[in-house]
């Protein structure tokens, strides 16, 4: 007789359901593994942001301290130049004045020589003299210069003509006599020169004084 063949086994119910499991199982080590991975990519990326966060922060605070030195730089200065403006204003002639005392001190030593009896007229009018040439010259220290166009033609802008002469002595319009100096303070009129203007003499007249009713 022959043998029965013997039939397989049923699977069980557990062992049919292990090929089902594994591939869940994969997937599960999978995302953990996915998840540790990310996790620090995630750790250094915000590690990133923060240096660079903090770095404006700071790059922030040093433009502030910048500013707020200059803002204090400036108000120095502001402070400083007010000061200096001040004093020039209380003490902008001191050197001027300097200047000038020798010249009283010289006119008050020639008062006093005239009060005296044997005073002599010679020497007060050197003493005079020098005191006038120490005026001019403190002057000019201060770029004080004189207007004396006597002998030159009249110039309206420096000059103002408070009389004429008819005269044929010297051209029409020449300055013939001064009777006031003018002057100038670096370049600029302070005050005009009165002077006499020539006129040509008019056919069959003399010469002649005539006044200027207006500047020539």
């Amino acid at each position: 007789m022959s043998k029965k063949q013997e039939k397989p086994e049923p699977e069980t119910r557990a062992q049919a359901s292990r090929p089902a499991d594994k591939p869940e199982a994969a997937a599960d080590a999978n995302v953990d593994e996915q998840g540790r991975n990310a996790q620090p990519s995630a750790n250094a990326e915000s590690a990133t942001e923060e240096a660079e966060v903090q770095k404006l922060r700071d790059e922030a605070q040093e433009h502030h301290n910048n500013y707020l030195r200059a803002l204090a730089e400036v108000e120095n200065v502001r402070r400083r130049s007010e000061r200096e403006i001040a004093n020039a204003h209380r003490f902008g002639l001191e050197k001027f004045v300097g200047e000038l005392l020798p010249v009283r001190d010289s006119l008050e030593m020639g008062l006093n020589a005239a009060e005296g009896e044997a005073a002599d007229a010679a020497a007060l009018r050197e003493g005079t003299e020098l005191t006038l040439r120490m005026l001019s010259q403190a002057l000019e220290k201060f770029g004080v210069t004189e207007v004396n166009p006597r002998g030159e033609p009249f110039n309206p802008e420096r000059h103002e003509a408070v009389s004429v002469k008819q005269t044929d002595e010297v051209a029409a319009d020449t300055v013939v006599e001064v009777m006031q100096k003018g002057y100038l303070l670096n370049d600029r009129l302070i005050r005009p020169a009165m002077v006499v203007v020539a006129r040509a003499p008019a056919a069959g007249n003399g010469s002649g004084d005539g006044q200027a009713g207006e500047r020539a």
